[in-house]
C-alpha cells in the first residue's frame, strides 16, 4: 500500500471525526454504503474519483483536500521527476478490483483550486464492463498516448493519442483503457464548489 493512499484515508477520517460525523451519518450524505466508507478509511482500497468527490461534497471540502501538501498561492511548478514519487492508484468501484489507474496529481500544492489536473497511467486490462459514475461538473481528457475508451451515458467514444473529449461529468461515465491496452493521459477536472 503507498504511502499517498494511508494519507488519503487517514484525511478523510480524520475530516469525518472533525465534522463529528459517525460512518453511517457520511454514508447517508454521500450516498454511499458504510462498507464504501470504512473501506476507505481504512486503506483497504480506493476508489474512482466519483464516490472521493462525493465524500468531499458529503464533508464540505473541495477533492483536492485529501491530496494538498501545502497552500500554496501563487503560481505552482510540477516537475517531472517529483510526479513519480507522488502517485495514487485507483480502483473502480468494487472493494475487490485490482488497482488499474495511477494519478499524478499536478497542482496539490495550490490553495483555493476548483481545478484537479492529472497525468494518468492506464494499466491494461482485460474487463469489458464497468460501473459508471457521476459527479457535478466537467472533465477533459487529452490523450498523451495509447488508446482510452470512455464509456459516457449510452455512448462509447475511443481515443487515440493526440484525441481529446470535453465532457459534462454530471452524466455516468467511465474512463479505462481500451480493451488489454495502456495509455496515459492528462485529465483536468473541474468541480463547483
Amino acid at each position: 500500500m503507498s504511502h499517498q493512499q494511508t494519507i488519503v484515508g487517514l484525511k478523510i477520517k480524520g475530516m469525518r471525526e472533525d465534522k463529528h460525523l459517525t460512518v453511517e451519518e457520511m454514508a447517508e450524505r454521500s450516498g454511499l454504503s458504510v462498507e464504501q466508507i470504512m473501506s476507505i478509511e481504512n486503506d483497504q482500497y480506493l476508489p474512482s474519483l466519483g464516490p472521493l468527490i462525493k465524500i468531499a461534497r458529503a464533508l464540505g471540502v473541495r477533492l483536492g483536500t485529501f491530496l494538498d501538501d501545502n497552500d500554496e498561492l501563487g503560481p505552482v511548478v510540477s516537475r517531472a521527476q517529483d510526479r513519480l514519487d507522488n502517485s495514487i492508484s485507483f480502483s473502480n468501484d468494487t472493494a475487490d478490483a485490482r488497482k488499474h489507474m495511477e494519478y499524478h496529481a499536478l497542482a496539490k500544492q495550490k490553495a483555493g483550486r476548483h481545478m484537479e489536473p492529472f497525468i494518468i497511467d492506464i494499466h491494461p486490462s482485460e474487463e469489458k464492463s464497468f460501473k459508471l459514475s457521476a459527479h457535478e461538473g466537467e472533465e477533459f481528457i487529452y490523450v498523451m498516448s495509447g488508446e482510452v475508451e470512455i464509456d459516457y451515458g449510452k455512448e462509447k467514444y475511443l481515443l487515440k493519442e493526440g484525441d481529446s473529449i470535453f465532457y459534462d461529468s454530471i452524466v455516468e461515465h467511465h474512463v479505462h483503457g481500451a480493451i488489454g491496452k495502456s495509455a496515459r493521459i492528462l485529465a483536468v477536472v473541474y468541480i463547483p464548489f
